[in-house]
C-alpha cells in the first residue's frame, strides 16, 4: 500500500507543552498519531527531541522534531515505497535513517509518530480493528482477547504534585470486578469518594489534581496516603475488591553521590541524616506490604541501583508484582539484564521510551517469554491519542495504567476500552485477579 504523504505538526499535550503529531496518508485515508511525553523520565530512555530555545515554550518546543518528519523522514519513506503492513520493515527503515543508538538525531518523538501512524494505516488496509493488527504483528493469541484491569492514579505526590510526599503515584486496582466496565465504574466511585474525603480532612485545595488526575493533598508520608485510600475504598463499599499500586519513582529522590534516598527531596533544607539506604527503603516497603492491600510496587529503587533491586526482590518477589520502569525503559538490553539479575517480575511498557511500535512489541514479548507480566502505561504529558488502549488488548497484557478516571486525555484510553469491550462481547475476557499473567489466559 503506497504512502502518498506524511505530514507533521506540533500540537499541545495535557501539560500545555508542544508535542509531535503525524498524519500519514494512503489510498485508504489519513491516519494520525500523537506522541506523549514523560515528566519523571529515565536517563536511559530514547531521546525526545526538544528545541532548547528558551524564547519559545521555555525551551520545550518540538519544531526540530516536526521538521525532521516533514523534511527528512517523509521524502525518504515515500521514496522507499515501504508497505505499511510490514511494521518491522517500517521501523527498521526509521531506525536506520536515524542511525544513532538512542534516536537522538531525528528524535524518538518524530520516529514514534510515524511508526504509530503507519501501524494505524496498516490496520485500515487489512480492514481490521487496530488491536487486532497489533495482535497479528506481535504473534499474540486471538481465540479470546483480554480486557485489562485499569490501574487508576487516584493520589499524586513526587514530581507530579506539590506537597512533600516523595512517592509519585498511588493507584487503585479493581481486580475483583467481573468486567472491565464494572471495574471502571468501581474506580470512578472510589476516586470521587477519595476526593471528598481528602477535602474534608485536608481542606478544599486537597481536591485539586496533579498531572495525571489524581488528587494532591499536602501529605508527608506514604502511610497518610495509603490510609486515605483504604478509607475511600471502604466508604465506597469495595473492601477486599480493590487493591493498591504504588509507583514510588525512586530515581527522583535518589542521591547518587550518597547512594541514599531522600524522602524529603522537595525540601531544599532536607536533613541528610534522615536519608535512607537501599536496605532501609526496602524495609519500609516490606512494612507497607504487611499493613496495606498493595498488589504492585513500581520503581521501588533508582534506575541504576541494581543491588537494591536484587536485595528487595529476594524478599518481596513472591508477594507482590514488582515493576521495572526507569530501570528497564522498554529497552530489550536493560530488560534482559533485569531478567538475568532476577530483580523484578513485571515490565512497564511505554512506546516513547524506545521509539517504535516494533521495538515496543519486542520488549513485551521478551518479558512474557521470561515469565514477567507487562503493564502498558501512559505518560504524564498525554494527549487524546488512544493507541495504548489497543496496544494493551492486542498484546494481551491484562493491565493498563492510564491515570485517574478524570481529565479527557486519561479517559480517552478508558473510553476506547469501553468501545472495544462492547465490540468484542463474549470474544473477550476481563483479566481480573490474573492481571499479572493476562497474556496466558
Amino acid at each position: 500500500m503506497t504512502v502518498t504523504e506524511i505530514h507533521s505538526r506540533y500540537v499541545y499535550d495535557s501539560r500545555g507543552n508542544p508535542t509531535v503529531e503525524v498524519d500519514l496518508t494512503t489510498e485508504k485515508g489519513s491516519f494520525r498519531a500523537i506522541v506523549p511525553s514523560g515528566a519523571s523520565t529515565g536517563s536511559h530512555e530514547a531521546i525526545e527531541l526538544r528545541d532548547g530555545d528558551p524564547s519559545k515554550w521555555l525551551g520545550k518546543g518540538v519544531l526540530k522534531a516536526v521538521s525532521n518528519v516533514n523534511d527528512i523522514i517523509a521524502p525518504a519513506f515515500i521514496k522507499a515505497n515501504i508497505d505499511v503492513k510490514d511494521q518491522a520493515k517500517v521501523d527498521e527503515f526509521l531506525i536506520a535513517l536515524d542511525g544513532t543508538p538512542n534516536k537522538s538525531k531525528l528524535g524518538a518523538n518524530a520516529i514514534l509518530g510515524v511508526s504509530i501512524a503507519a501501524a494505524r494505516a496498516a490496520a485500515a488496509e487489512k480492514k481490521v480493528p487496530f488491536y487486532k493488527h497489533i495482535a497479528d504483528i506481535s504473534g499474540a493469541k486471538q481465540d479470546k482477547f483480554i480486557l485489562p484491569v485499569p490501574f487508576q492514579n487516584v493520589l499524586n505526590g513526587g514530581s507530579h504534585a506539590g506537597g512533600s510526599l516523595a512517592f509519585q503515584e498511588f493507584m487503585i486496582v479493581p481486580y475483583a470486578a467481573p468486567t472491565f466496565s464494572e471495574a471502571l465504574r468501581i474506580g470512578t466511585e472510589v476516586y470521587h469518594t477519595l476526593k471528598n474525603l481528602a477535602k474534608k480532612k485536608y481542606g478544599q485545595s486537597a481536591g485539586n489534581v496533579g498531572d495525571e488526575g489524581g488528587v494532591a493533598p499536602n501529605l508527608s508520608t506514604p502511610r497518610e496516603a495509603l490510609d486515605l485510600i483504604v478509607a475511600s475504598i471502604e466508604k465506597a463499599g469495595y473492601t477486599g475488591q480493590v487493591g493498591i499500586a504504588i509507583d514510588s519513582a525512586s530515581s527522583e529522590f535518589y542521591k547518587v553521590d550518597a547512594n541514599k534516598y531522600d524522602m524529603d527531596f522537595k525540601n531544599p533544607k532536607s536533613d541528610p541524616s534522615k536519608w535512607l539506604t537501599g536496605e532501609q527503603l526496602a524495609d519500609l516497603f516490606l512494612e507497607l506490604l504487611d499493613e496495606y492491600p498493595i498488589v504492585t510496587l513500581e520503581d521501588p529503587f533508582a534506575e541504576d541501583d541494581w543491588d537494591a533491586w536484587v536485595h528487595f526482590y529476594k524478599k518481596a518477589g513472591p508477594k507482590v508484582q514488582i515493576i521495572a520502569d526507569d530501570l528497564t525503559v522498554t529497552n530489550p538490553i536493560r530488560i534482559q539484564k533485569a531478567i538475568d539479575l532476577d530483580c523484578a517480575n513485571c515490565l512497564l511498557l511505554k512506546l516513547n521510551q524506545i521509539g517504535t511500535v516494533s521495538e515496543t512489541i519486542q520488549a513485551a514479548n521478551l518479558a512474557f517469554k521470561n515469565g514477567w507480566g507487562v503493564l502498558v502505561s501512559h505518560r504524564s504529558g498525554e494527549t487524546e491519542d488512544t493507541t495504548i488502549a489497543d496496544l494493551t488488548v492486542g498484546l494481551r497484557t491484562g493491565q493498563l495504567k492510564t491515570g485517574a478516571p478524570a481529565r479527557s486525555e486519561r479517559l480517552a484510553k478508558l473510553n476506547q476500552l469501553l468501545r472495544i469491550e462492547e465490540e468484542l462481547g463474549d470474544k473477550a475476557i476481563y483479566a481480573g485477579s490474573k492481571f499479572h499473567t493476562g497474556h496466558l489466559l
